[in-house]
């Protein structure tokens, strides 16, 4: 073998950057971030070919005097860390002091910059193979730029994995809607082969914020998106989110920051798949733009060079905090909430009828295979509606154990307010409910609505009872890892709550001597598993809860009023109500839409009315 020797400082830093600078993108990210941090408010970014033949980054912030010059360009140099303390809640964007350095291996680079408002600054650029900095005189304007021109001219490997243009701009361009959309308050300009393709004024108000994000992420995000902020145990939450209905094939409009970095984290993509869990339709993929906020103490942004990813100190007091919080969001919207599949209507203060009555009459959990229940029936409903008395009478409701009266084609004659979902009108080949708001016309499917009026109800039902554990005959023994059989035993009284009684009785061996009765002893196993892996990965898991809603949506569907029963005006109606009332009525237990709406323009535009 040769003998150990010292790398020389080009090839040290060209081996670094095959870290920080995959592709022209990497460097606009890492260019841009060093303006930020520098209080710049207002970015422009000019690239060619994609950024292969240039990327220029010019901003308005605090320069770099010129004895700092040289420093710039030496790696592991930066003004933004001085101590393990800084270290350990890092502030800024950028800060491991060697993103120039290594962009100035592979290309050539020159940075001029000015501290103060004279308009005389320095320029430095790097040569030679021990890449000494040179520093002149230069023209210029308080703040910095940063030209970069012949993105890896000198590795011409690196150069050859480059895509087309097109495609390395799109990356790019992505990058700069990333950080835009994190810094509303920074103008942003991006041109392309001397056209521009962004221009973004700050938004220092609200209405200019949603002209950025519909501008970044397209009007019918804005359309179908709901706001949020939430604060609670040092965790802040806010930003929006998609409607269920506003779903994607791919996972291609969500965005997540974390201390305005934004940040790919395993932690945070469960938390919120596991919101949207009960109102996607399968292979979907939710939209959102959402900004966690916690004490830069408690997160480790430092476990990669590109600053991707982060590591939470708490792991699952993030992921509890993120999912209660977008699962509330989610569970609260009602049809007069959603837009535009509904319109909004003005405040009236009136109170909507009284949803259906849907006793669920549970007995102890007999057997294994799942709990004993007596035939769901929609009892009648007593309550009423009327704006004047916010109450009038309806005709008893869904009654299996008689026939429904014929629909009636007249709508109900009602005064005043009309609600989100309007009044029945008809119904149509025994599946759909027609009806009549303010807007247009509503269309409901009748079994995919009661079916997810039915599921919340037995999840309420089955919430306000009690867990009763199985002991087995035989308790069953399970091999697993030792880190696995760790967990378990610190984890016991949680494993208790949800009705396992487990015991270690080995370093790799636990001991399940009780099941939950609605489970049963064959999946129980399975799901202990994937208990603790989930306890392993996240420092969370949902597992018991979702194998329960599988079993109450099966419930649901089984319970629910079929296609092809007739139903009275007043029965439509009532289902109606039940559905303004009634958490996540959007979606069946599928994710498939319950309703939608044409408005009278739409209705308009189909008969080319007003042409």
């Amino acid at each position: 073998m040769s003998r150990i020797h010292q790398l020389d400082a080009r090839l040290a830093n060209q081996i670094a950057a095959g870290e920080v600078v995959e592709r022209p993108a990497s460097v606009v990210k890492e260019l841009v971030e060093n303006a930020l941090d520098a209080g710049g408010q207002r970015i422009e970014i000019d690239v060619e070919q994609g950024g292969l033949r240039l990327i220029r980054v010019r901003d308005n912030g605090d320069g770099i005097a010129r004895d700092d010059l040289p420093l710039a360009l030496a790696r592991h140099a930066t003004s933004k860390i001085h101590d393990l303390e800084d270290l350990e809640a890092v502030a800024t964007l950028g800060f491991r002091g060697e993103a120039l350095a290594s962009i100035a291996s592979v290309s050539r680079l020159l940075l001029s910059s000015s501290a103060d408002e004279s308009g005389v600054g320095s320029a430095v650029q790097s040569e030679g193979r021990d890449m000494t900095a040179t520093v002149s005189a230069a023209a210029h304007a308080r703040g910095t730029t940063v030209e970069v021109r012949d993105l890896f001219f000198n590795t011409p490997a690196r150069r050859k994995f480059m895509k087309t243009e097109q495609t390395e701009f799109s990356h790019l361009e992505e990058t700069v809607r990333r950080l835009a959309l994190a810094n509303p308050d920074v103008a942003f300009s991006l041109s392309h082969n001397g056209r521009q393709v962004h221009g973004l004024r700050p938004a220092t108000e609200e209405v200019e914020w949603r002209r950025r994000l519909a501008s970044l992420c397209g009007p019918a995000f804005m359309e179908n998106a709901v706001p949020l902020e939430i604060e609670s145990g040092g965790f802040r939450l806010r930003g929006w989110v998609g409607l269920p209905t506003f779903s994607r094939s791919q996972a291609d409009l969500q965005y997540f920051y974390v201390n305005g970095r934004m940040v790919r984290d395993r932690v945070v993509t469960h938390a919120v798949r596991q919101a949207y869990a009960d109102v996607l339709f399968h292979g979907r993929h939710p939209a959102y733009v959402l900004f966690f906020e916690l004490d830069p103490g408690s997160v480790d942004v430092n476990v990669h060079p590109t600053k991707h990813e982060v590591r939470f100190r708490e792991q699952r007091q993030v992921h509890d905090f993120l999912y209660r919080s977008l699962h509330r969001v989610i569970a609260d919207l009602k049809p007069q909430d959603q837009a535009p599949a509904v319109a909004s209507l003005p405040e009236t203060g009136m109170r909507v009828q009284d949803s259906l009555s849907l006793p669920v009459r549970e007995s102890a959990f007999a057997g294994a295979s799942g709990f004993a229940q007596e035939p769901v029936a929609l009892a009648e409903n007593r309550a009423s509606y009327s704006p004047s008395a916010d109450r009038a009478a309806f005709a008893p409701a869904f009654d299996f154990q008689r026939p429904s009266a014929a629909p009636s084609m007249a709508p109900e004659k009602q005064a005043g307010e009309v609600p989100p979902l309007g009044f029945a009108i008809a119904q149509l080949h025994g599946i759909y409910i027609l009806a009549q708001n303010a807007e247009g016309l509503i269309v409901v499917d009748m079994h995919a609505a009661h079916e997810r009026i039915t599921y919340e109800r037995l999840k309420q039902s089955f919430d306000t009872g009690a867990l009763v554990s199985q002991p087995l005959l035989v308790p069953l023994s399970l091999a697993v890892s030792t880190r696995e059989a760790d967990i378990a035993e610190t984890e016991t009284e949680f494993f208790r709550r949800l009705g396992f009684e487990l015991e270690r009785m080995g370093p790799e061996t636990l001991l399940l001597r009780a099941v939950p009765v609605i489970l049963g002893q064959a999946r129980a196993e399975a799901l202990v598993r994937d208990v603790l892996a989930d306890l392993t990965v996240h420092g969370n898991t949902r597992r018991i809860e979702e194998t329960h809603n599988e079993l109450l949506a099966t419930m649901a569907c089984h319970g629910s009023v079929r296609a092809g029963r007739q139903l009275s005006v007043s029965e439509m109606n009532a289902l109606l109500r039940d559905m303004e009332a009634t958490e996540r009525s959007g979606q069946c237990n599928h994710g498939r839409p319950t309703w939608t709406r044409l408005t009278l323009t739409e209705l308009d535009k189909l008969f080319l009315r007003g042409k």
